[in-house]
């Protein structure tokens, strides 16, 4: 379907930050786990910059979230970043156990993650503009371009994209004329201008992934990936729809339901006793 060989192989099992429903999101031990454990075809991460000019892999602006630490990772060296427990507010069972934290587990930069997962294919989510510059060096730098697909929801952390030579996900406002003819019946009309759509099934209250919309994409030869789906019902309702791939917090459950669909092998995790 596409000329880029990191979307083949369909229906691709992603995990979203690493898996982040079994080990601290955007970690070295979540990446190696979604890849390894849990055989995933693809890891979703998120790229930040530090004040130094660093590419480093964390969704939020702010380290209080999933740290132990406090304030704006822009305003953190990479130095500052490191001192932090990445694993601290990780708990599989709603906070009566934190099995990572005083673990060592960092914040890992783009380099690390190129590094430790030298084979496996990788979506990397630009959460500011900063981040692009390092990043993009990082992939030249690793020869990974064949096996990175970049992506970012706004046009404003985007501006460097159009120099990049390996696959781009659709930003929001590059798929809203698209979105505006699909509703109108007219999908068929026109392709966005991307190699991929990433996106989640319901945005502000509204539905967005429909068997429609898969199709209408599909007609244009542009495979669709949806995020955040855990739930077995509804990872079976969009292949049933024909997405190519979905993004899980859960790669084991989903790893299961492609098992059941597809006969997909088992993973090494699922063996485990």
């Amino acid at each position: 379907m596409s000329r880029h060989s990191v979307l083949a192989g369909a229906p691709l099992l992603i995990a979203h930050r690493g898996g982040s429903g079994l080990a601290p999101e955007n970690t070295l031990p979540a990446f190696l786990n979604g890849a390894g454990r849990w055989a995933s075809d693809m890891i979703e991460l998120d790229a930040q910059a530090t004040a130094d000019g660093r590419c480093i892999v964390m969704h939020d602006e702010r380290v209080d979230r999933t740290t132990d630490g406090t304030g704006a990772v822009a305003a953190m060296s990479l130095t500052q970043l490191r001192e932090l427990d990445a694993g601290y507010r990780f708990t599989p069972d709603g906070g009566v156990t934190f099995p990572f934290r005083a673990t060592g587990v960092q914040v890992p930069t783009i380099e690390e993650v190129l590094e430790a997962l030298p084979s496996i294919r990788i979506t990397v989510e630009v959460k500011s503009a900063a981040a692009q510059s390092p990043l993009f060096e990082a992939i030249r730098r690793f020869n990974a371009s064949d096996r990175v697909i970049i992506a970012s929801m706004y046009d404003r952390d985007r501006s460097l994209f159009p120099t990049y030579g390996g696959a781009v996900s659709g930003s929001l406002e590059e798929l809203k004329p698209f979105w505006i003819r699909h509703r109108f019946g007219m999908g068929w009309l026109k392709a966005p201008k991307c190699d991929v759509v990433q996106i989640p099934e319901m945005w502000e209250g509204r539905r967005l992934v429909t068997r429609r919309l898969a199709r209408d994409l599909h007609r244009h030869g542009i495979p669709l990936h949806v995020w955040t789906v855990n739930d077995p019902a509804d990872m079976h309702r969009l292949l049933d729809w024909g997405v190519e791939g979905i993004i899980s917090d859960r790669p084991d459950i989903l790893g299961l339901v492609l098992h059941e669909r597809v006969g997909r092998p088992l993973a090494p995790g699922h063996g485990a006793t």
